[in-house]
């Protein structure tokens, strides 16, 4: 499923605003809503799939099902004009959603693949299969209910850094920016914490200085599209600010 980045780059026919998503999922226009929601799939897909695997124990073909089936159920039964802003987060209220989702289609036995004409979902589940096996977390080992909440909450996060990646992937890709995104995804990305400036210069016959500079643009490029995509699906001023101080400290 492509991301749809006339929400987060200005584009499109809704103002950069921190309600622009939410604004557009509650609109009329059904060609708004399934926009917004494009957003927000790309946001939460991954997340919601993961969190079903491991906290209600379902196999993966189930999981698929029921993460398939939570998306269409949030588009039909327009789950999101019930937000409330005030109460809680928005990552919160889906998380809570998705509860009362798989917990209704496991009493009752009626999970049904939906097809209809309403949202096409192609959701990349061979990825986020392969993430769960390689994170090797055994359900057993999160004993309690808050534990699944932050489980919840780190995959958001995870799948918000990972749309930025790809974004600043693109966007270095367009700009022939190609060295500082392979310095930015051998140095902050790998995990190797023995590397340094000086190995990268001599490996790719650049000054320490340049190395520096050209890793200080990827990063504050990668920030940019880390922040636009967290404005297009923060319900508040607020929200936003709190949520940037939190991954990010400072000010937004």
């Amino acid at each position: 499923m492509a991301f749809d980045h006339s929400f987060v780059s200005g584009g499109g026919n809704f103002p950069h605003t921190r309600w622009s998503v939410i604004a557009a999922a509650r609109s009329n226009d059904s060609a708004d809503r399934a926009r917004a929601l494009d957003v927000l799939f790309a946001a939460y897909w991954k997340p919601v799939y993961k969190y079903i695997r491991l906290k209600f124990s379902k196999a993966p073909d189930e999981a698929q099902d029921l993460t398939q089936g939570f998306f269409m159920e949030l588009f039909e039964r327009d789950l999101l004009a019930r937000f409330d802003a005030e109460k809680s987060r928005l990552r919160t209220y889906v998380r809570l959603c998705v509860d009362s989702f798989v917990l209704n289609e496991t009493k009752h036995a009626q999970r049904q693949k939906r097809g209809g004409e309403a949202v096409h979902l192609a959701l990349d589940y061979p990825a986020a299969e392969g993430e769960v096996n390689a994170q090797t977390i055994d359900p057993a080992s999160i004993p309690s209910p808050e534990q699944f909440e932050e489980f919840f909450e780190k995959e958001w996060i995870r799948s918000l850094f990972s749309s930025a990646v790809d974004e600043l992937r693109e966007f270095c890709e367009t700009r022939g920016k190609h060295t500082a995104f392979a310095l930015f995804e051998i140095y902050d990305l790998s995990g190797d914490e023995t590397l340094t400036y000086a190995q990268m210069a001599e490996t790719r016959g650049l000054s320490v200085s340049g190395i520096t500079n050209q890793l200080a643009w990827a990063r504050r490029e990668f920030r940019r599209f880390a922040k636009q995509q967290l404005r297009a699906i923060c319900a508040t001023d607020e929200e936003f600010a709190r949520e940037c101080k939190e991954l990010f400290g400072g000010n937004p």
